[in-house]
């Protein structure tokens, strides 16, 4: 582990010196300036981790020392130690960004607290998470064993992202590997779950069946509606449970939240079906019977969800009258700009409905674009740039707006994605669809057992082109590629965010009512 080093810059530094041997005999390493000249020649020439400032001290002052110190390097601690008492010089130290203030006379254990504060809180914190992960791992194990519905794998899955997002800033790599693994378990047991389950929640009378996509509107935002009260729902495509997690302390402001809620998206889960069925409230299957126009096949030109607004308004009606609500599908920044700008007149009536796009695209841009792939290399790196994406976006602005209008507001998603980097072979004719994490087709060639095979999509009310068709889903971090150029798509494809298929991130998506804060 590397030895910490602090400079201490004191005119009266020989006085100091039991307490600089008290910090030596914890372990640090102290190197002293007596002005504040040597002391700007030092931290350029000594790299250290923290800075002591006496205020006082002839020539350069502590605090013109603190300035040149800032302007430099604007992220080093630096401890203010001062006789003044003065409430301008506090102010004016604050000001310029100091890590900690003390008074003189200080003793060693309130220099040795500001040190450990400045330099040892992270390695502190990670050993503590550290610790507490380490224990609850068995009893997470357990729990992914052991998981029988829905409900058990939602809360396995929240304990998941969790312990994640708490160990993404640890400096122990092999802790990352640990969770990376139990994640794969987790994900590896919850297929064999859909696998045997997720057909039968398509049959009469099984009270298991979770909330699913076709079931959202009726179940759960509704009855939202059905209160005085405007309700504005916010839809973010692509949107995983951790990146809603990694966003919400950006809300805590403005908004305080009533419900946080895993639903299950259905398979394929990917826009198509997915977003179709919560608009439309129904599967897909009997959308394409109901409303043969409003149904687009895979193999048709153009968007596949042209039709969400009349879907919507077509299930409102169907709930309980004639609809009085608002759609937009945000697609860009000035699309999101003007919305912001004129949400007083958007939300006249009880319901508006918004489509944002952004996590969707950052997706499909970090499969193409190697920049992206760097700057979301992991999922911790995911989240962090749809964190930066959200607190620069209308977005934000917008929900600002929205809590000022005192708005109840639901943010919500069709899918998630995941990870892949497992391919797997699959042999196909050209009718066969193009998506990486499942197969559409009448003349599939795989291996059963990698994946999960529906022959007869009617028992889960998929569509199929051709009587014969075949879905097949990867589970996991699985894709499928074809055997012709095997070795480059297999590369190209590697590492990417994907989604359609089986997994965690994929189908359990996060519902959440927001109530304005008074």
């Amino acid at each position: 582990m590397k030895q910490i080093t602090i400079l201490w810059a004191d005119d009266e530094i020989d006085l100091l010196k039991p307490n600089v041997l008290f910090l030596e005999s914890k372990g640090y390493r102290v190197v002293t300036a007596t002005n504040g000249q040597d002391a700007l020649d030092m931290v350029r020439s000594q790299n250290p981790d923290m800075v002591i400032l006496d205020e006082y001290m002839p020539g350069k002052s502590g605090l013109e020392t603190l300035e040149e110190i800032k302007s430099s390097f604007p992220a080093l601690p630096v401890v203010m130690i001062t006789k003044s008492e003065e409430e301008n010089i506090m102010e004016e130290a604050i000001g310029s960004k100091i890590s900690d203030y003390l008074i003189k006379p200080v003793h060693p254990k309130q220099i040795l607290l500001a040190v450990k504060k400045n330099t040892d809180t992270r390695s502190l914190v990670t050993k503590k998470i550290t610790s507490s992960y380490q224990s609850e791992f068995g009893r997470l194990g357990m729990s992914i064993n052991s998981a029988a519905t829905f409900n058990d794998w939602a809360d396995v899955y929240r304990r998941l992202v969790y312990w994640d997002m708490e160990l993404e800033s640890s400096t122990d790599p092999g802790m990352n590997e640990v969770i990376a693994h139990q994640k794969h378990e987790a994900n590896s047991e919850f297929a064999k779950f859909i696998k045997s389950g997720y057909p039968r929640w398509f049959e009469d009378g099984d009270s298991d069946r979770p909330v699913l996509s076709h079931t959202l509107f009726p179940s759960k935002i509704y009855p939202l509606v059905s209160q005085p009260r405007k309700v504005v729902v916010i839809l973010v495509d692509n949107l995983r449970y951790d990146q809603w997690k990694a966003i919400l302390p950006d809300l805590n402001e403005y908004y305080q939240v009533d419900k946080d809620e895993l639903y299950c998206s259905i398979l394929p889960t990917a826009t198509q079906f997915a977003r179709n069925a919560i608009f439309g409230g129904l599967m897909p299957w009997d959308i394409e019977k109901l409303y043969p126009k409003l149904w687009v096949n895979e193999d048709e030109e153009g968007s596949k969800n042209p039709h969400e607004e009349t879907l919507l308004g077509n299930q409102l009606r169907r709930l309980g009258g004639e609809p009085r609500f608002y759609y937009e599908k945000v697609l860009n920044k000035a699309g999101g700009k003007k919305l912001s700008e004129d949400i007083s007149s958007v939300i006249t009536n009880p319901l508006t409905v918004l489509v944002y796009n952004f996590v969707d695209m950052l997706s499909h841009a970090r499969t193409e674009m190697d920049v992206i792939k760097e700057l979301a290399d992991d999922d911790a790196a995911y989240r962090s740039l749809t964190r930066s994406w959200f607190r620069h976006s209308y977005l934000l602005d917008l929900l600002r707006r929205l809590s000022e209008e005192n708005v109840r507001v639901v943010i919500t998603s069709d899918h998630g994605s995941v990870k892949v980097d497992n391919p797997v072979k699959v042999i196909g004719d050209r009718s066969t669809t193009t998506n990486l994490r499942y197969k559409q087709g009448k003349n599939l060639n795989y291996n059963p057992r990698q994946v999960f095979e529906v022959k007869s999509p009617s028992k889960i009310h998929l569509p199929r082109a051709n009587v014969s068709s075949t879905y097949i889903f990867a589970t996991g971090r699985d894709f499928f590629a074809y055997p012709n150029n095997y070795n480059y798509y297999a590369n190209y494809y590697r590492n990417t965010f994907q989604h359609g298929g089986v997994s965690l991130e994929e189908m359990l998506v996060p519902f959440v009512v927001l109530e304005p804060r008074k």
